[in-house]
Protein backbone atom coordinates (compact mmCIF):
# COMPACT_ATOMS: atom_id res chain seq x y z
CA UNK A 1 0.00 0.00 0.00
CA UNK A 2 1.50 3.50 -0.83
CA UNK A 3 1.72 6.15 2.19
CA UNK A 4 -1.05 8.38 2.44
CA UNK A 5 0.02 11.94 2.00
CA UNK A 6 0.92 14.26 4.97
CA UNK A 7 -2.24 16.03 4.93
CA UNK A 8 -4.23 13.03 4.89
CA UNK A 9 -4.33 12.69 8.38
CA UNK A 10 -5.82 16.05 9.00
CA UNK A 11 -8.47 15.38 6.83
CA UNK A 12 -9.40 12.28 8.16
CA UNK A 13 -9.99 14.15 11.22
CA UNK A 14 -12.80 16.72 9.60
CA UNK A 15 -14.26 13.86 7.77
CA UNK A 16 -14.99 12.33 11.29
CA UNK A 17 -15.62 15.50 13.03
CA UNK A 18 -18.62 15.95 10.69
CA UNK A 19 -19.61 12.29 10.95
CA UNK A 20 -19.61 12.67 15.37
CA UNK A 21 -21.11 15.87 15.31
CA UNK A 22 -24.33 14.13 13.30
CA UNK A 23 -23.80 11.23 15.50
CA UNK A 24 -24.17 13.23 18.30
CA UNK A 25 -26.81 15.14 17.03
CA UNK A 26 -29.19 12.68 16.15
CA UNK A 27 -29.15 11.56 19.37
CA UNK A 28 -30.57 15.14 20.91
CA UNK A 29 -33.26 15.70 17.89
CA UNK A 30 -35.56 13.53 19.41
CA UNK A 31 -35.70 14.69 22.99
CA UNK A 32 -36.10 18.57 21.55
CA UNK A 33 -39.28 17.88 19.55
CA UNK A 34 -40.76 15.34 22.16
CA UNK A 35 -43.44 17.93 23.14
CA UNK A 36 -44.41 18.43 19.05
CA UNK A 37 -44.65 14.86 18.93
CA UNK A 38 -47.31 13.88 20.85
CA UNK A 39 -50.18 15.93 19.47
CA UNK A 40 -49.33 14.52 15.59
CA UNK A 41 -49.82 10.83 16.86
CA UNK A 42 -52.63 11.68 18.76
CA UNK A 43 -54.39 12.97 15.81
CA UNK A 44 -53.26 9.64 13.74
CA UNK A 45 -55.28 7.74 16.89
CA UNK A 46 -52.03 7.11 19.55
CA UNK A 47 -51.89 9.16 22.25
CA UNK A 48 -48.29 8.82 22.91
CA UNK A 49 -47.49 9.73 26.91
CA UNK A 50 -44.65 11.31 28.42
CA UNK A 51 -44.21 7.54 29.97
CA UNK A 52 -43.69 6.36 26.20
CA UNK A 53 -41.50 8.69 25.08
CA UNK A 54 -39.43 8.00 27.94
CA UNK A 55 -39.41 4.05 26.98
CA UNK A 56 -38.16 5.55 23.22
CA UNK A 57 -35.15 7.03 24.74
CA UNK A 58 -34.51 4.34 27.07
CA UNK A 59 -34.68 1.56 24.38
CA UNK A 60 -31.99 3.54 22.92
CA UNK A 61 -29.86 4.31 25.38
CA UNK A 62 -30.22 0.46 26.20
CA UNK A 63 -29.47 -0.90 22.90
CA UNK A 64 -26.24 1.14 22.64
CA UNK A 65 -24.94 0.20 26.08
CA UNK A 66 -25.32 -3.56 24.58
CA UNK A 67 -23.67 -3.18 21.36
CA UNK A 68 -20.92 -0.38 22.62
CA UNK A 69 -18.37 -3.41 23.89
CA UNK A 70 -19.56 -5.70 20.95
CA UNK A 71 -18.29 -2.42 18.47
CA UNK A 72 -15.27 -2.59 20.40
CA UNK A 73 -14.07 -6.07 19.62
CA UNK A 74 -15.29 -5.37 16.02
CA UNK A 75 -12.75 -2.43 15.63
CA UNK A 76 -10.13 -5.05 16.21
CA UNK A 77 -11.55 -7.51 13.83
CA UNK A 78 -12.88 -5.83 10.88
CA UNK A 79 -12.38 -3.21 8.10
CA UNK A 80 -12.89 0.10 10.40
CA UNK A 81 -13.40 2.23 7.08
CA UNK A 82 -16.61 -0.23 6.49
CA UNK A 83 -17.75 0.22 10.05
CA UNK A 84 -17.56 4.03 10.04
CA UNK A 85 -19.28 3.81 6.75
CA UNK A 86 -21.74 1.61 7.72
CA UNK A 87 -22.37 2.82 11.19
CA UNK A 88 -23.14 6.65 9.79
CA UNK A 89 -24.97 5.14 7.16
CA UNK A 90 -27.45 2.70 9.23
CA UNK A 91 -27.80 5.83 12.17
CA UNK A 92 -28.87 8.33 9.37
CA UNK A 93 -31.17 5.98 7.51
CA UNK A 94 -32.63 5.42 11.34
CA UNK A 95 -32.91 9.10 11.69
CA UNK A 96 -34.25 9.46 8.64
CA UNK A 97 -37.27 7.15 8.72
CA UNK A 98 -37.84 7.97 12.67
CA UNK A 99 -39.37 10.89 10.45
CA UNK A 100 -42.65 8.85 9.10
CA UNK A 101 -43.03 6.49 11.94
CA UNK A 102 -46.70 6.53 12.77
CA UNK A 103 -46.57 5.11 16.21
CA UNK A 104 -44.28 3.65 19.52
CA UNK A 105 -43.46 0.54 17.56
CA UNK A 106 -41.85 2.16 14.55
CA UNK A 107 -40.37 4.84 16.55
CA UNK A 108 -38.67 2.09 18.43
CA UNK A 109 -37.10 0.48 15.48
CA UNK A 110 -36.40 3.43 13.74
CA UNK A 111 -34.64 5.41 16.63
CA UNK A 112 -34.02 2.82 19.24
CA UNK A 113 -32.88 -0.53 17.19
CA UNK A 114 -31.39 1.74 14.26
CA UNK A 115 -29.72 4.90 15.29
CA UNK A 116 -29.34 3.39 18.62
CA UNK A 117 -27.56 0.48 17.29
CA UNK A 118 -25.63 2.73 14.42
CA UNK A 119 -24.61 4.68 16.59
CA UNK A 120 -22.54 2.57 18.79
CA UNK A 121 -20.48 1.19 16.12
CA UNK A 122 -18.80 4.68 15.18
CA UNK A 123 -16.33 5.02 17.93
CA UNK A 124 -14.39 2.58 18.24
CA UNK A 125 -12.88 2.42 14.80
CA UNK A 126 -13.20 5.63 14.32
CA UNK A 127 -10.92 6.86 16.92
CA UNK A 128 -8.55 3.69 16.11
CA UNK A 129 -8.05 4.95 12.46
CA UNK A 130 -7.36 8.41 13.89
CA UNK A 131 -4.36 7.13 16.42
CA UNK A 132 -3.53 5.16 13.78
CA UNK A 133 -2.37 8.34 11.69
CA UNK A 134 -2.05 11.16 14.27
CA UNK A 135 0.87 9.55 16.23
CA UNK A 136 2.94 12.89 17.13
CA UNK A 137 -0.24 14.27 16.88
CA UNK A 138 -2.50 12.23 18.52
CA UNK A 139 -3.86 14.32 21.35
CA UNK A 140 -4.69 17.29 19.33
CA UNK A 141 -6.41 15.26 17.10
CA UNK A 142 -8.31 13.39 19.66
CA UNK A 143 -9.51 16.78 21.19
CA UNK A 144 -10.52 18.41 17.78
CA UNK A 145 -12.55 15.15 17.26
CA UNK A 146 -14.11 15.45 20.63
CA UNK A 147 -15.35 18.99 20.05
CA UNK A 148 -17.90 17.79 17.65
CA UNK A 149 -19.42 16.37 20.65
CA UNK A 150 -20.32 19.55 22.00
CA UNK A 151 -20.77 21.38 18.97
CA UNK A 152 -23.20 18.69 17.72
CA UNK A 153 -25.45 18.45 20.99
CA UNK A 154 -25.62 22.29 21.66
CA UNK A 155 -26.18 23.08 17.32
CA UNK A 156 -28.81 20.45 17.03
CA UNK A 157 -30.57 21.33 19.73
CA UNK A 158 -31.25 24.31 18.12
CA UNK A 159 -31.50 23.41 14.40
CA UNK A 160 -34.08 20.73 15.31
CA UNK A 161 -35.94 23.06 17.28
CA UNK A 162 -36.13 25.56 14.80
CA UNK A 163 -37.36 23.19 11.87
CA UNK A 164 -39.68 21.79 14.42
CA UNK A 165 -41.05 24.71 15.16
CA UNK A 166 -41.81 26.23 11.47
CA UNK A 167 -42.22 22.32 9.96
CA UNK A 168 -43.15 20.27 12.09
CA UNK A 169 -40.46 17.46 14.14
CA UNK A 170 -40.85 15.45 10.88
CA UNK A 171 -38.77 17.60 9.22
CA UNK A 172 -36.12 18.29 11.70
CA UNK A 173 -35.18 13.58 11.67
CA UNK A 174 -35.35 14.03 7.67
CA UNK A 175 -33.43 17.23 7.87
CA UNK A 176 -30.33 15.35 9.70
CA UNK A 177 -31.14 11.97 8.65
CA UNK A 178 -30.02 13.13 5.02
CA UNK A 179 -27.28 14.94 5.82
CA UNK A 180 -26.19 11.72 7.56
CA UNK A 181 -27.03 9.72 4.25
CA UNK A 182 -25.04 12.51 1.82
CA UNK A 183 -21.82 12.16 4.46
CA UNK A 184 -21.43 9.14 4.56
CA UNK A 185 -21.15 8.63 0.99
CA UNK A 186 -18.98 11.54 1.64
CA UNK A 187 -16.95 9.38 4.05
CA UNK A 188 -17.13 5.99 1.56
CA UNK A 189 -15.31 7.77 -1.32
CA UNK A 190 -12.94 9.96 0.90
CA UNK A 191 -11.60 7.45 4.09
CA UNK A 192 -9.50 4.61 2.69
CA UNK A 193 -9.06 1.21 4.21
CA UNK A 194 -6.65 1.12 6.09
CA UNK A 195 -5.34 -2.01 7.88
CA UNK A 196 -4.13 -1.60 11.18
CA UNK A 197 -0.32 -1.26 11.78
CA UNK A 198 1.65 -5.16 11.77
CA UNK A 199 3.69 -5.41 14.87
CA UNK A 200 6.95 -4.63 15.18
CA UNK A 201 9.88 -7.37 13.83
CA UNK A 202 10.03 -9.90 16.89
CA UNK A 203 7.56 -8.56 18.55
CA UNK A 204 5.20 -10.98 21.05
CA UNK A 205 1.90 -10.75 19.82
CA UNK A 206 -0.56 -10.84 22.85
CA UNK A 207 -4.12 -11.73 22.09
CA UNK A 208 -6.85 -12.20 24.94
CA UNK A 209 -9.92 -13.87 24.62
CA UNK A 210 -13.46 -12.43 25.45
CA UNK A 211 -13.44 -14.56 28.88
CA UNK A 212 -9.97 -13.79 30.19
CA UNK A 213 -10.33 -9.81 29.79
CA UNK A 214 -14.05 -9.87 31.29
CA UNK A 215 -12.13 -12.06 34.06
CA UNK A 216 -9.23 -9.62 34.45
CA UNK A 217 -11.44 -6.09 34.33
CA UNK A 218 -13.83 -7.41 37.44
CA UNK A 219 -11.14 -9.27 39.36
CA UNK A 220 -10.37 -5.25 40.39
CA UNK A 221 -13.15 -4.54 43.10
CA UNK A 222 -12.39 -0.65 42.31
CA UNK A 223 -13.59 -1.48 38.26
CA UNK A 224 -16.89 -2.22 40.30
CA UNK A 225 -17.95 0.64 41.84
CA UNK A 226 -16.31 2.86 39.17
CA UNK A 227 -18.73 1.36 36.90
CA UNK A 228 -21.99 1.96 39.22
CA UNK A 229 -20.42 5.16 39.96
CA UNK A 230 -20.63 6.02 36.53
CA UNK A 231 -24.05 3.94 35.99
CA UNK A 232 -25.27 6.55 38.29
CA UNK A 233 -23.57 9.66 36.29
CA UNK A 234 -25.75 8.54 33.41
CA UNK A 235 -28.72 8.48 35.05
CA UNK A 236 -28.11 11.71 35.71
CA UNK A 237 -26.72 12.82 31.91
CA UNK A 238 -29.47 10.87 30.03
CA UNK A 239 -32.22 11.65 31.88
CA UNK A 240 -31.16 16.01 32.18
CA UNK A 241 -30.32 15.74 28.25
CA UNK A 242 -33.61 13.56 27.49
CA UNK A 243 -35.84 16.00 29.13
CA UNK A 244 -34.19 19.82 30.38
CA UNK A 245 -35.74 20.81 26.95
CA UNK A 246 -39.07 19.84 27.18
CA UNK A 247 -38.88 21.80 31.36
CA UNK A 248 -37.32 24.65 29.47
CA UNK A 249 -40.41 24.89 26.45
CA UNK A 250 -43.28 24.09 29.58
CA UNK A 251 -41.98 25.99 32.51
CA UNK A 252 -40.44 29.25 30.89
CA UNK A 253 -42.39 29.01 27.87
CA UNK A 254 -39.10 29.44 25.62
CA UNK A 255 -39.70 28.12 21.70
CA UNK A 256 -38.28 24.68 20.56
CA UNK A 257 -35.39 26.38 19.13
CA UNK A 258 -34.04 28.24 22.57
CA UNK A 259 -35.41 25.60 24.89
CA UNK A 260 -32.93 23.59 22.59
CA UNK A 261 -30.34 25.95 22.67
CA UNK A 262 -30.28 26.62 25.88
CA UNK A 263 -30.41 23.60 27.55
CA UNK A 264 -27.00 22.66 26.39
CA UNK A 265 -25.24 25.75 26.09
CA UNK A 266 -24.20 26.64 29.26
CA UNK A 267 -23.96 23.40 30.72
CA UNK A 268 -21.66 22.15 27.83
CA UNK A 269 -19.63 25.89 27.55
CA UNK A 270 -18.72 25.04 31.39
CA UNK A 271 -18.17 21.50 31.18
CA UNK A 272 -15.94 21.97 28.93
CA UNK A 273 -13.60 24.37 31.13
CA UNK A 274 -14.48 21.61 34.32
CA UNK A 275 -12.60 18.72 31.93
CA UNK A 276 -9.57 21.37 31.45
CA UNK A 277 -9.53 22.26 35.21
CA UNK A 278 -10.05 18.69 36.25
CA UNK A 279 -7.36 16.97 33.86
CA UNK A 280 -4.88 20.15 34.83
CA UNK A 281 -5.31 19.28 38.92
CA UNK A 282 -4.73 15.42 38.46
CA UNK A 283 -1.84 15.38 36.05
CA UNK A 284 0.32 17.65 38.43
CA UNK A 285 -0.82 15.92 41.58
CA UNK A 286 -0.80 12.17 40.63
CA UNK A 287 2.95 11.39 40.68
CA UNK A 288 2.69 12.58 44.37
CA UNK A 289 -0.82 11.51 44.90
CA UNK A 290 -1.82 8.17 43.82
CA UNK A 291 -5.77 8.54 44.43
CA UNK A 292 -5.79 11.97 43.36
CA UNK A 293 -8.32 11.15 40.26
CA UNK A 294 -10.51 9.31 42.28
CA UNK A 295 -10.44 12.35 44.97
CA UNK A 296 -11.45 14.56 41.62
CA UNK A 297 -14.48 12.67 40.48
CA UNK A 298 -15.73 12.37 44.15
CA UNK A 299 -15.07 16.26 44.47
CA UNK A 300 -17.36 16.80 40.86
CA UNK A 301 -20.10 14.69 41.75
CA UNK A 302 -20.82 15.91 45.12
CA UNK A 303 -19.88 19.82 44.37
CA UNK A 304 -22.45 19.13 41.15
CA UNK A 305 -25.42 17.75 43.11
CA UNK A 306 -26.56 21.01 44.61
CA UNK A 307 -26.50 22.73 41.55
CA UNK A 308 -28.90 20.35 39.80
CA UNK A 309 -31.33 20.46 42.51
CA UNK A 310 -31.12 23.98 41.83
CA UNK A 311 -32.12 24.03 38.16
CA UNK A 312 -35.51 22.33 39.39
CA UNK A 313 -36.13 24.79 42.13
CA UNK A 314 -34.72 28.12 40.50
CA UNK A 315 -37.95 30.52 40.48
CA UNK A 316 -36.01 32.73 36.92
CA UNK A 317 -34.68 31.40 33.78
CA UNK A 318 -31.55 33.54 34.23
CA UNK A 319 -30.79 31.72 37.61
CA UNK A 320 -31.90 28.41 35.99
CA UNK A 321 -28.84 29.25 33.26
CA UNK A 322 -26.39 29.73 35.99
CA UNK A 323 -27.29 26.64 37.82
CA UNK A 324 -26.85 24.49 34.13
CA UNK A 325 -23.53 26.40 33.87
CA UNK A 326 -22.18 25.45 37.24
CA UNK A 327 -23.38 21.93 37.14
CA UNK A 328 -21.67 21.92 33.93
CA UNK A 329 -18.08 22.82 35.81
CA UNK A 330 -18.47 20.40 38.13
CA UNK A 331 -19.52 17.51 35.63
CA UNK A 332 -16.38 18.59 33.20
CA UNK A 333 -14.19 17.80 36.78
CA UNK A 334 -15.75 14.26 36.92
CA UNK A 335 -15.56 13.44 33.51
CA UNK A 336 -11.63 14.71 33.20
CA UNK A 337 -10.26 11.15 35.37
CA UNK A 338 -13.75 9.16 34.02
CA UNK A 339 -10.85 6.84 32.02
CA UNK A 340 -8.23 8.08 33.47
CA UNK A 341 -8.94 6.53 37.20
CA UNK A 342 -10.17 3.36 35.55
CA UNK A 343 -6.58 3.05 33.77
CA UNK A 344 -4.93 3.31 37.23
CA UNK A 345 -6.57 -0.54 38.16
CA UNK A 346 -6.53 -2.11 34.63
CA UNK A 347 -3.37 -3.04 32.56
CA UNK A 348 -2.78 -1.29 29.83
CA UNK A 349 -3.69 -4.33 27.54
CA UNK A 350 -7.14 -4.67 29.01
CA UNK A 351 -7.85 -1.01 28.82
CA UNK A 352 -9.61 -0.85 25.56
CA UNK A 353 -11.91 -3.70 26.36
CA UNK A 354 -11.99 -2.45 29.78
CA UNK A 355 -13.68 1.35 28.52
CA UNK A 356 -16.19 -0.87 26.53
CA UNK A 357 -17.30 -2.80 29.35
CA UNK A 358 -17.86 0.37 31.60
CA UNK A 359 -19.42 2.16 28.78
CA UNK A 360 -21.70 -1.01 28.54
CA UNK A 361 -22.61 -1.19 31.76
CA UNK A 362 -23.07 2.77 32.13
CA UNK A 363 -25.52 3.36 29.25
CA UNK A 364 -27.33 0.00 30.41
CA UNK A 365 -28.11 1.31 33.72
CA UNK A 366 -28.74 5.09 32.26
CA UNK A 367 -31.37 3.45 30.39
CA UNK A 368 -33.81 3.54 33.13
CA UNK A 369 -33.84 7.27 33.36
CA UNK A 370 -35.72 8.53 30.54
CA UNK A 371 -38.54 6.10 31.86
CA UNK A 372 -38.28 7.10 35.52
CA UNK A 373 -38.42 10.70 34.57
CA UNK A 374 -41.48 10.23 32.13
CA UNK A 375 -43.11 8.44 35.47
CA UNK A 376 -42.25 11.13 37.76
CA UNK A 377 -43.42 13.97 35.45
CA UNK A 378 -46.89 12.37 34.96
CA UNK A 379 -47.37 11.69 38.16
CA UNK A 380 -45.05 14.86 40.47
CA UNK A 381 -44.46 17.00 38.18
CA UNK A 382 -41.00 17.32 35.62
CA UNK A 383 -39.38 19.49 38.39
CA UNK A 384 -39.70 16.47 41.69
CA UNK A 385 -37.74 14.29 38.78
CA UNK A 386 -34.80 17.03 38.14
CA UNK A 387 -34.77 17.24 42.08
CA UNK A 388 -34.00 12.83 42.27
CA UNK A 389 -31.39 13.46 39.32
CA UNK A 390 -29.03 15.05 42.15
CA UNK A 391 -29.33 12.17 44.94
CA UNK A 392 -27.81 9.78 42.06
CA UNK A 393 -25.00 12.52 41.90
CA UNK A 394 -24.54 12.02 45.68
CA UNK A 395 -24.95 7.97 45.30
CA UNK A 396 -22.47 7.99 42.67
CA UNK A 397 -19.80 10.04 44.94
CA UNK A 398 -20.52 7.72 48.10
CA UNK A 399 -19.54 4.56 45.60
CA UNK A 400 -16.19 6.04 44.07
CA UNK A 401 -15.10 6.52 48.03
CA UNK A 402 -16.10 3.33 48.78
CA UNK A 403 -13.90 1.81 46.09
CA UNK A 404 -11.20 4.37 46.37
CA UNK A 405 -11.35 3.98 50.49
CA UNK A 406 -11.61 -0.40 50.51
CA UNK A 407 -10.07 -1.33 47.10
CA UNK A 408 -7.73 0.88 45.38
CA UNK A 409 -4.56 0.38 46.90
CA UNK A 410 -5.15 -3.24 45.93
CA UNK A 411 -5.97 -3.01 42.70
CA UNK A 412 -3.55 -0.45 41.75
CA UNK A 413 -1.31 -0.98 38.99
CA UNK A 414 1.92 1.04 38.61
CA UNK A 415 2.61 1.43 34.99
CA UNK A 416 6.27 1.21 33.71
CA UNK A 417 7.25 4.60 31.78
CA UNK A 418 7.39 4.80 28.50
CA UNK A 419 10.75 5.07 26.23
CA UNK A 420 10.81 8.15 24.31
Amino acid sequence: MTPEKPSYKWQLVSLFWVAYFLNQGDRQIFNVVMPLMKKPLAEGGLALTDVQLGWIVGAFTLVYGLLVPVAGFAGDLLSRKKLVFLSLLVFSVGTLFTGVAGGIAGLIVFRSIATGGGEAFYYPAATSLLGQFHQKTRATAMSLHQTSLYAGIVASGFIAGWIGGHYGWRAAFFSFGGAGIVWALIVGLKVHDTPAPAPAAGAKIERSGFGETVRAVFSRRTVWFLSLAFGCMQIVSVGYLTWIPTYLYEKYGLSLAQAGLHSTLYHFLFAFLGVLLGARISDRLSPRRKTIRLEIEIAGLLLGAPFIYWIAVAGDKIWCYVAMGLFGVFRGMYDSNLFAALYDVIEPRYRASSMGVMLSFAFVIGAIAPVLLGYIKTAAGLGAGIMLLSVFYVLGAILVFIGMKFFFNRDFCQEQPTQP
